[in-house]
């Protein structure tokens, strides 16, 4: 006799109670994954917030102290900290500066938590120049991508001094991890400072909360000389390959929703540790569809965060973070 055929597949008996899901759940987001952008700025004597990013406040250096307890107590132990000077000029040059805005920033979270937490800082010069581009531009107006690079070492060192765990280059100059990780290495930071690399960042429509956040508008033109076009996933896999070769530690794509391809690309491609930036406007449109009743905030909220995990990221950067982490309790 013939055998008896297999029975027919019933995964539904596996989805029956929420116990049983969790049991058999393939992805899992849990707060030590979670990393929070925080702005810091000079000159304000409260916390500002910010309209397009709901929940989001430029912070006093007080003010970022006491939210910084707030998320480590939620069980988010990862800060990604931004910068707002006082003043501006056409190098930057308050990037470097060792009393600079998040050169202090550090220092007090750094005697507030010692290291139990990893502060993370943006090693970029939009928010320090008049002009809101990323880097010195030359006479004709373009950014000087070997004069920009030179700025990030000096600013990336300045950061490493006042005690940042990871510099962040993400201005997507050609070279900058290398010349980065080189100057740490010579300044003495070889084995206490690592790069985060912005390895993969679109020239995104998705930004424009951030730059209301981190007063980085572009005073004219925009960044698409330098960050990546939409349409190109090949070359987003070879910039992190490059960034891997120059020494990045960690990888970053930027955006994170729109970009999950990319994700999980360069996660296969290189193996290396992998952060996704869910970005101001992937955030702020949740929210906003939310308060038109269109959506439900958390169970989106959520998701949207559980899937960028399961594409690939093993950091997760989001406004989300200290809420999500609340969540998952």
């Amino acid at each position: 006799m013939d055998p008896a055929p297999f029975p027919i597949a019933r995964p539904r008996r596996l989805r029956r109670t929420a116990a049983l899901r969790a049991a058999v759940r393939e992805t899992a987001l849990v707060p030590s994954q979670l990393v929070a952008p925080l702005f810091v700025k000079e000159g304000i004597a409260d916390p500002q917030p910010v309209a397009s990013i709901p929940g989001v406040a430029q912070h006093t250096l007080d003010s970022l102290r006491a939210e910084a307890k707030e998320l480590r107590a939620a069980g988010v132990a990862t800060l990604l900290l931004f910068g707002i000077p006082a003043a501006k000029d056409a190098d930057g040059s308050e990037a470097w500066n060792p009393d600079g805005v998040v050169q202090r920033a550090v220092r007090a979270l750094r005697d507030d938590h010692a290291d139990d937490l990893v502060l993370v800082t943006d090693t970029c010069l939009d928010e320090y120049t008049d002009h809101g581009h990323c880097g010195p531009l030359r006479p004709d107006g373009t950014v000087d991508n070997d004069a920009a690079n030179a700025a990030y070492a000096r600013a990336a060192v300045s950061q490493a001094e006042a005690g940042a765990d990871v510099v962040a280059p993400s201005g997507m100059m050609d070279g900058q991890v290398g010349v980065i990780r080189r100057a740490l290495d010579d300044a003495g930071h070889a084995e206490d400072t690592a790069v985060m690399a912005y390895c993969t960042k679109y020239a995104s429509a998705f930004y424009g909360p951030f730059r209301d956040a981190a007063e980085c508008a572009p005073r004219f033109g925009d960044r698409s000389a330098y960050q990546m076009d939409p349409g190109n996933a090949g070359e987003g896999v070879r910039e992190a390959l490059a960034d891997a070769a120059e020494g990045a530690d960690i990888l970053l794509v930027k955006p994170a929703v729109p970009y999950l391809d990319i994700v999980h690309r360069v996660k296969q491609a290189t193996g290396l540790p992998l952060a996704a930036y869910h970005v101001s406007g992937e955030y702020a449109m949740v929210h906003a569809a939310a308060a038109n009743g269109w959506i439900d905030h958390d169970r989106v909220m959520a998701e949207t965060l559980l899937g960028i995990r399961r594409a690939g990221a093993d950091l997760v950067i989001t406004y989300a973070a200290g809420w999500m982490a609340r969540r998952l309790g």
